[in-house]
């Protein structure tokens, strides 16, 4: 309850079912950005090793206060981790699972109010 009223401000009850639609739906919003996709896509692709913030500025054409900006927001989501090494600092993609999640989250529920389930949908 202290995270749900954190993110959003009120001290509404929540139920499991809410908590989950709740993590859902803010780490969606952490994602909400084409650019904040994107670092995390680049970041994704770069493996658990990740990137100094140069380079994932070079490669994502997001630069300065603006990429510091949304890696704050995808740190506190948990999607991402900063660490500083020596002189510089590399960023990875840290919630390959939470990413899974979100996908599952979605797809959980294919078809289930469906009369006729599309066939190509795996249910079980």
């Amino acid at each position: 309850m202290i995270l749900y009223f954190y993110n959003y401000r009120n001290m509404k009850t929540i139920s499991s079912d809410d908590s989950t639609l709740a993590v859902a739906a803010s780490t969606f919003a952490a994602l909400g950005s084409e650019q904040r996709l994107l670092v995390l896509r680049c970041l994704v692709r770069a493996g658990h090793i990740g990137l100094s913030i140069g380079e994932l500025g070079t490669r994502t054409g997001v630069t300065g206060s603006t990429l510091t900006h949304h890696m704050k927001i995808l740190a506190q989501a948990g999607l991402v981790r900063q660490e500083k090494q020596g002189r510089s600092i590399i960023c990875a993609a840290v919630a390959y699972d939470q990413v899974q999640a979100l996908s599952n989250f979605l797809l959980s529920e294919c078809c289930a109010d469906s009369t006729s389930p599309h066939p190509e949908h795996d249910h079980d």
